[in-house]
């Protein structure tokens, strides 16, 4: 699948140390490795609606890490899945009466000319779902036939409908006992660190079926869902016609493109649990490997007080804001200024203070000519040290705010390196 235009990265003299983060896995900080290359996969959208500020904040935020890496001096080759089919897409396609691989491709296509606009670096590997179910399929043979997964019987479902047999779950029991004894072993709620009564109320809210009659584990999950009428299906030898479950997508994708272990999987906070613990007890049943080294998340954005979601209806559209003539470094600066990891509510006040930031910036660039001074200079050391310090985008900004305060009252020098600064590292292009 065709990802989006890569954005140009300047140079910076010298070289930024390597990023720490907060591992959620870990439940700590920690440094990254330095490497050869740094393996990112950062899981994609649904496209069954257009990039909403939470999208935005999740996608700008690994970005900055993608970029805390590359001025580190360490290559990233980064890998992005879209899940273009699954239920909430085949829900909003049929509540529209809207084809739902033309809704697919239309939103799609919205979510990259927003990634363009918020100069967000493409994916090296932008993957689509319904390109990889052929490598999906193969991967749910593999654990069927290593005694991982196991099949479902029919059964009536609660409007009455009988639902057929043959559906492939994965036997979470089964996982945990083979990595036991292993320090590289798969336990059941590494990464998220709850407890089973919030595990299993997580995992009901957020697309797991504990209820699902015959199921070994009310937590298992769905691996293959065979065909039913009305719902698009592939052919797959030893399965029989079905398509994907969600978790096993990102684990095949992520293993194809970066391999296992990789550097950082990371997501948003909804994803912890099911999706990013469940998709590494597949990664581990399948390679046995670590799925990654590092997990890391992104907190929520809420609008005004409130939980965004859309089924609230409540969402705060980037492609809106750009309609409205916002422009894409304004709603950047504005992501930027709260830390990746916090929950925080979009609200106007915000806003406007990115566009007095995007003033404030431009003026004093446009008399800070010439080679870099000192001050300059030292900016760019606070900001590296400020985005190595877990992406302290806040405190990145801060320091660029009282250099640029100090250019505009007192003059200055060095306005094109601290304008590749933004560029480069906080990903801010100041043309009009």
């Amino acid at each position: 699948m065709r990802a989006w235009e890569q954005p140009p990265i300047p140079s910076l003299p010298g070289q930024a140390p390597l990023p720490t983060i907060f591992d959620t896995a870990l439940g700590a900080r920690a440094t990254l490795e330095r490497q050869e290359q740094a393996g990112l996969y950062v899981c994609g959208i649904t496209p069954y609606d257009a990039t909403h500020m939470g999208h935005a904040a999740t996608y700008v935020a690994f970005d900055l890490l993608n970029r805390a890496w590359r001025d580190a001096g360490v290559p990233v080759k980064f890998a992005q899945n879209v899940t273009d089919v699954d239920d909430p897409l085949l829900e909003r396609a049929a509540a529209t009466g809207v084809d739902w691989q033309e809704l697919a491709e239309q939103q799609i296509e919205l979510f990259r000319t927003d990634m363009v606009a918020l100069n967000v670096i493409a994916p090296d590997n932008y993957v689509s779902v319904v390109d990889s179910i052929p490598a999906v399929a193969q991967a749910v043979l593999e654990l069927l036939e290593s005694g991982l997964a196991y099949r479902l019987p029919g059964f009536t479902d609660e409007q009455g409908n009988q639902q057929p047999e043959g559906d492939i779950y994965f036997d979470l029991d089964a996982a945990q006992k083979l990595g036991e004894g292993s320090k590289h072993g798969w336990k059941l709620g590494q990464i998220a660190h709850y407890t089973p009564e919030e595990m299993l109320t997580i995992f009901s809210q957020r697309g797991g079926d504990p209820l699902r009659p015959g199921k070994r584990k009310a937590l298992d999950p769905l691996l293959w869902r065979v065909a039913r009428a009305g719902e698009p299906s592939w052919p797959a030898e030893g399965l029989g016609a079905g398509r994907p479950g969600w978790h096993i997508e990102c684990s095949v994708i992520s293993g194809s493109h970066l391999g296992a272990p990789f550097s950082v999987q990371g997501g948003g906070s909804d994803l912890i649990f099911p999706h990013h613990d469940l998709g590494a007890s597949h990664s581990y049943a399948l390679t046995g490997q670590p799925m990654a080294r590092h997990y890391m998340h992104t907190g929520m954005v809420g609008l005004d007080g409130e939980k965004m979601s859309k089924s609230l209806g409540n969402l705060v559209l980037v492609s809106k804001l750009r309609q409205a003539g916002v422009e894409p470094a304004a709603i950047r600066l504005a992501i930027m200024d709260n830390h990746y990891r916090t929950d925080w509510f979009w609200h106007n006040d915000l806003l406007d203070k990115a566009k007095g930031r995007l003033e404030l910036y431009r003026s004093a660039l446009a008399s800070a000519e010439g080679e870099a001074d000192e001050a300059a200079l030292a900016l760019l050391a606070s900001v590296r040290d400020a985005l190595a310090d877990d992406l302290n985008s806040p405190a990145a900004l801060v320091a660029i705010d009282q250099w640029a305060l100090s250019v505009v009252e007192h003059g200055g020098r060095g306005g094109q390196l601290v304008a590749d600064l933004l560029s480069a590292r906080l990903g801010v292009l100041l043309g009009a």
